[in-house]
């Protein structure tokens, strides 16, 4: 498939609206010269990145009223960036981070739409060398422990990153894999507490996640 259908939407935080491009739904694919491929995303796996899911828009919320002042901010594996766009617009200091090769385009347009700064984005891997990016006062990411393997992974990739003081907000819809996550977290320091939403009235169905925290 040459080209991909998009979509624009406006997702509606109190008083703040943030416009984003995605994709139309979750089975557009373009791959060109297959560079996803080679970096082991399959066609199913393509556009995952491209469409706002619910564990995503519950962080966003999560973070429109959380203390952000003097705190430098990670968002790992940010897909289409709803809450670092969010973020943005509230002058935070946001870097994100994904592996899919076509996030960074995306970002840079949705941060154009809605006329903010630009947000620094490395394209890496969790098991990658270090990119260079440096430590971070909160690490935030939404949906992100999709495979029990992700676990390691991902705690190894947030130490790599994290000041020795640090906060982590994890937004989980519930895959099962979180136990062993915390686990690793606390073998590293973190104490962790776990609740649902107070209200996910904006979304179309109810929540049955949790928003994760750690402290370090």
């Amino acid at each position: 498939m040459s080209s991909i259908r998009i979509r624009y939407q406006t997702i509606e935080f109190d008083q703040v609206d943030i416009h984003v491009r995605t994709l139309r739904d979750n089975l557009q694919y373009r791959d060109i010269n297959g560079v996803a491929a080679k970096l082991g995303i399959s066609s199913a796996q393509w556009p995952l990145f491209g469409v706002v899911w619910a564990s995503s828009e519950v962080l966003a919320h999560h973070m429109l009223d959380y203390k952000i002042a003097g705190k430098r901010i990670l968002e790992v594996g940010c897909g289409i960036g709803l809450t670092s766009l969010l973020l943005n617009h509230r002058l935070a200091d946001i870097t994100a981070t994904d592996y899919h090769p076509e996030v960074e385009q995306f970002l840079f347009e949705n941060v154009a739409l809605n006329k903010g700064k630009a947000i620094p984005f490395v394209r890496t891997g969790w098991g990658d060398e270090d990119s260079g990016l440096g430590e971070f006062d909160l690490v935030i990411g939404s949906d992100i422990l999709y495979e029990r393997n992700h676990t390691s992974l991902l705690a190894e990739f947030i130490e790599q990153h994290a000041k020795s003081k640090c906060d982590v907000i994890l937004v989980d819809p519930g895959r099962g894999h979180h136990a062993n996550f915390s686990k690793k977290m606390a073998n590293l320091g973190y104490s962790h507490t776990q609740k649902k939403p107070a209200n996910s009235d904006y979304l179309d169905q109810p929540f049955k996640g949790q928003i994760l925290s750690y402290h370090r």
